[in-house]
């Protein structure tokens, strides 16, 4: 055997699918695939705020099974009140693993299920997505939303359509150019923007989405907190409400939503429009806390009678967060799987592209462009943007690599 003949590289694989094709490629016997598939992929999971009575448990358990649990120091002697907990092991690992904490005590059965959800969610590619009209498989491309701003003063592009006329010719160009969703807000959310009257947002919206529902065949999206604006919107045409507040403004959004049989984006958002950028930015535990915040606002959606299957979720990109935490959660997005929803992310001519790329919100098309690529390969399955023909290409490009 000639040593120069033996080519060793690192084997980097990314989901279900590519290990299936490595074990394929190998030629392993059926039998062994099946055996070895869950050995494929080590995991990280971290558990936060955990006693630590029962984080020695987790640790033990892990230690036998051949993993690893990184705990706090002097959380064996418990003599701080909690710990967080990183579990590293293969797949296979895991599951044994949640499977024997099920029968401990310390509340480890709920532990072990929602470890069980993780593993059974984080490589998935798919969702079974509805609205009030019509029901979408997202995976199988990534979609791109159309930003249509009838606004006097959004941070990008109010003022552009002072007329219905002129708003409703760009939701039709928006269509012609590929647009899959057409999002229609007519309240600026920008920092430091004043809430508008709801007869007046009610005046700029409806009109629109009225003329654009009989005249393209897509589903029209309100972006709106008030449940009175969302219910006009809903009976005009509208099929999917896109709340910046995750539905906590308006107590009225969620039985809206849940009687029309529509969709519902639930977005993160620390504080408000008016607000959302003063002060403390600081996050004790950026992706967990906004993990944990959509988590609770999905089980309320469900509990208000909202369908799993119609909810969809967004980090909230450029709401009250600063520009090292929106790049961090882009990096991280693939964490948000976790959720088992759909993930939409939006950072069109956003200001932290602007702090990397300089220039006025018209200007960051490039870094608007970068960022959609990298949340593709992350796991987001809708991008909401402005110029939609440019990022049509951007997304089926990122697709096409993400597929490969």
């Amino acid at each position: 055997m000639n040593m120069d003949d033996i080519r060793i590289r690192y084997l980097h694989v990314g989901s279900e699918v590519e290990a299936l094709d490595a074990l394929k490629s190998v030629k392993v016997e059926p039998y062994g695939i099946q055996a070895m598939l869950p050995k494929m992929f080590h995991l990280n999971i971290i558990l936060e705020g955990l006693e630590c009575g029962a984080a020695n448990i987790i640790k033990q358990e892990m230690l036998s099974l051949g993993g690893d649990a990184a705990v706090a120091q002097g959380t064996i002697a418990c003599s701080i009140p909690q710990t967080d907990v990183i579990l590293m092991g293969t797949h296979k690992q895991l599951l044994k693993f949640a499977d024997k904490i099920s029968v401990q005590p310390f509340g480890l059965r709920q532990v072990s299920e929602r470890i069980k959800n993780i593993l059974r969610d984080v490589f998935a590619v798919s969702f079974p997505f509805q609205t009030s009209r019509r029901e979408i498989l997202l995976g199988e491309r990534t979609l791109v939303m159309g930003i249509l701003n009838v606004t006097p003063d959004s941070f990008s592009d109010g003022g552009r359509f002072p007329s219905v006329d002129q708003a409703v010719e760009e939701g039709i160009r928006m269509a012609e150019e590929g647009a899959d969703i057409i999002d229609i807000g007519g309240e600026s959310t920008r920092p430091g923007s004043d809430p508008v009257p709801l007869e007046e947002e009610q005046r700029r919206v409806i009109p629109v989405i009225r003329s654009l529902a009989s005249r393209i065949n897509l589903p029209l999206s309100i972006d709106t907190m008030k449940a009175d604006v969302a219910q006009m919107a809903l009976e005009e045409g509208a099929e999917i409400v896109n709340d910046v507040t995750s539905m906590g403004f308006d107590i009225r959004m969620a039985p809206v939503v849940a009687d029309a049989g529509a969709a519902i984006i639930l977005m993160h958002m620390r504080g408000t429009p008016k607000s959302m950028q003063d002060g403390n930015l600081a996050y004790c535990s950026l992706r967990g806390e906004i993990i944990g915040f959509l988590q609770k606002r999905i089980d309320h959606a469900v509990n208000q009678g909202i369908n799993t299957e119609r909810i969809m979720i967004d980090p909230g990109l450029g709401f009250g967060k600063t520009a090292d935490d929106n790049r961090r959660l882009i990096k991280h997005l693939r964490e948000f799987k976790c959720l088992q929803r759909p993930i939409v992310v939006g950072p069109s001519r956003k200001g932290f592209i602007g702090r990397i790329t300089g220039g006025i919100p018209a200007d960051r098309s490039e870094g608007t462009a970068a960022v959609v690529t990298a949340a593709i390969l992350h796991g987001a399955q809708v991008v909401r943007v402005h110029d939609v023909a440019m990022m049509k290409k951007v997304a089926s490009m990122a697709d096409a690599v993400l597929r490969a």
